[in-house]
Formats: C-alpha cells, structure tokens, sequence
C-alpha cells in the first residue's frame, strides 16, 4: 500500500498492521475485521495480559486499538500511506470491558490537505455495547 492509490484490501491492511506499528502495538494481536472508504474496524482480541484486577480490559489497551485503527481509516480514505501524526485523542470511557473480545470501529469525518479528523467507537464484540468514544485529529507530514 506505499505506492498512491493502491486499493485496500483486508490483506493489505492486516499487513500493514505487521510493518507499519511497533510491535508493542503488534502484541495486542489486532485482527482487520472490515473496512470501507474512511473507515475501518478491527477486533482486539481478549487477553489476560492486557487486563487489570477483576478482568477488566485496561484503558491504555484500548486507546493504542483506537489510535491504531483510525491510522488504517485514514488510509483507506487517502487510498495511500501517507506519514501522520496524532495531534489529538479525546477519550470517554463509557464502561468496563471484560470477558469478550472488543470491535474497535474508526470512522474519518473530514479529510482535509493537513488535517484529518475523525471518530472511534469501541464496542463489546459479543454484547455490542459500547465501552468507550474516542475524537481524532492527525495532522498529515
């Protein structure tokens, strides 16, 4: 996907989750689950090591997903890898998360030349139900 206007593909993208991201980012073992132009969802599969006292999937976890799957909307939207950087992550913690898998869904609402910005909702993957809100700025390099 680092040539322009590669089409994105489940592939390409669950690829670009090995060679793009860190791999601390690698350890939390995302999964591509869907996408479309602008958006993008990946699962955050349940793990013991990414939970505190009581089960209970921590924030930090969550935000790495969050922040990771908007890189991959934005993508999808630009049709290219593009350097970004996170000027901004607003975060709102709805309710816990424990004993299931979480779907992380980022959607971007403005593609400009500089900026991007977007929405993230992280939602139980059993349940549905949502866990935590998240607004997006990333500037373009």
């Amino acid at each position: 996907m680092s040539e322009p206007h590669t089409p994105a593909t489940k592939e390409t993208l669950q690829h670009a989750l090995a060679d793009w991201f860190a791999p601390w980012v690698q350890a939390l073992g995302l999964r591509v689950e869907s996408f479309g132009p602008g958006e993008a969802t990946l699962r955050l599969p349940l793990n013991p090591e990414l939970s505190r006292v009581g089960g209970m999937v921590c924030g930090q976890a969550l935000i790495a997903a969050a922040d990771t799957a908007m890189v991959l909307a934005i993508v999808t939207q630009l049709g290219s890898q593009r350097p970004m950087t996170t000027v901004q992550l607003n975060t709102s913690f709805l309710k816990p998360l424990s004993a299931q898998d979480a779907l992380v869904t980022a959607r971007v609402i403005r593609a400009g030349k500089s900026l991007v910005f977007g929405e993230i909702d992280i939602s139980g993957a059993d349940d549905g139900k949502s866990v935590c809100r998240a607004s997006t700025t990333y500037a373009l390099l």
